[in-house]
């Protein structure tokens, strides 16, 4: 049995038996763009790299690979995030009347059952930092901006990525010198609700904060509005992300090495010290200390800065070309490698209980901060294992455990006049 559109992306407009000249429409033969299946397949394992590989500074290739999938893999899942809700709106034209209020009664519901879901795991395991509730607020906050243009939501991407790093800093100063975050949890239902720092935790003080992963949502949905049928476009897209990748990174690195003494600043502010091969910052943690202005020039992962959001989407958008024109049914050449990167979008087609199982596992098998001996054989038997899951699973069912249970309880939505 072949797989279905899962609950997370509505089925694409079935192409047809031969490519038109010019044209060249990503979707499987069951409707799916598998190559966006490939890439958020691609965000879930560089998040089990993230979780339980060996520390980057275990250096060569091994510790190479381990910093290229942190803070990138987290953001590529934020793009796809956006990409998601244009096609759940209606991709390439977003619904109106009945069906568009019934598609944004599916987001809602989904996106409620993401902060729901993500606030649960969070209690079960204090060993990951867990995306689903900013996931699920990020979705609620760009929700009103599916019917905007691609340029429009380029161009407000752009906006969010230069402004809301340097907002955060601000509101992240405040909160370091005085007691109001606790004043304005104490007051807030969803903080004594959840036993976190709710709305203030999710905006400001969190791993995820939303005014800055906000941008990456958005770049998300503009490229989804695109034309990607076209392999000219998806090139474009790819090179667009060659280019941010090295401004972002590169921008930083010369920030860093010819500001005056704003290396050395940052290094004394990291709470996490220097990492060996963290080549595109110049080896500088994250997490900074307050006070330290120098630390808006850094590209490190989850830096929250202007130069990190540009280099990690870049990254993002990239790997998101890269996957779409490597399974497109017209690179025939490449049929090869569409059928060998079959598990791995096995595993995007179930993102959501991939990452989920994971964290679970983390908690239950103590599988988190493991020597660098151990850590990776441990992340090759997870990745092995959902590999070997994700392709038998969705060789039966349509949709993944926890993404049926979303569906489910989105079909209220149905019911919307």
């Amino acid at each position: 049995m072949r797989r279905d559109a899962s609950p997370d992306a509505a089925p694409e407009t079935p192409t047809p038996a031969g490519p038109p000249p010019g044209a060249s429409p990503p979707p499987s033969p069951t409707g799916r763009l598998v190559g966006l299946d490939l890439a958020r397949g691609l965000a879930i394992l560089g998040m089990y790299t993230a979780h339980i590989g060996p520390d980057p500074s275990t250096g060569g290739a091994i510790g190479w690979a381990m910093e290229a999938a942190r803070g990138r893999s987290a953001a590529l899942f934020a793009v796809l995030a956006g990409f998601s809700l244009v096609i759940l709106t209606g991709r390439p034209r977003p619904k109106t009347g009945r069906p568009g209020r019934q598609a944004v009664g599916r987001v809602l519901i989904r996106s409620v059952f993401l902060i729901a879901l993500g606030y649960a795991l969070a209690a079960y395991t204090d060993d990951v930092l867990v995306i689903l509730s900013f996931y699920g607020v990020l979705f609620l906050l760009a929700l009103p901006l599916h019917r905007l243009r691609a340029v429009t939501l380029a161009t407000l991407a752009a906006a969010l990525a230069l402004v809301m790093p340097q907002v955060l800093y601000l509101l992240r100063e405040a909160a370091a010198g005085g007691g109001w975050p606790d004043t304005v949890a104490a007051h807030d239902p969803l903080a004594r609700l959840t036993a976190s720092g709710g709305v203030v935790e999710l905006l400001i003080t969190g791993a995820y904060p939303v005014p800055t992963w906000l941008p990456f949502v958005v770049a998300g949905m503009a490229v989804a509005k695109l034309d990607l049928r076209r392999p000219r476009t998806v090139g474009r897209v790819g090179l667009a992300g060659v280019a941010l990748a090295v401004i972002g990174y590169g921008g930083s690195w010369l920030a860093l090495h010819f500001v005056p003494g704003a290396l050395e600043g940052v290094r004394e502010a990291s709470t996490t010290g220097a990492a060996a091969p963290a080549w595109w910052s110049g080896a500088v943690g994250s997490n900074p200390e307050p006070g330290i202005p120098a630390w808006l020039l850094v590209a490190s992962p989850h830096s929250q800065t202007t130069l990190s959001i540009v280099g990690n989407t870049g990254v993002a958008l990239a790997v998101l070309a890269g996957c779409l024109l490597g399974t497109s049914w017209w690179a025939g050449r490449w049929a090869l490698l569409r059928w060998i990167t079959t598990p791995v979008s096995a595993v995007g087609s179930i993102a959501l209980t991939a990452y989920v199982g994971h964290i679970v596992a983390i908690e239950a098998l103590d599988t988190r901060d493991l020597p660098d001996s151990a850590a990776l054989p441990a992340l090759l038997w997870y990745v092995a294992a959902t590999l070997l899951f994700a392709t038998l699973w969705t060789r039966f069912f349509r949709r993944g455990p926890l993404e049926y249970v979303m569906y489910v309880l989105a079909l209220p939505a149905r019911r919307i006049p």
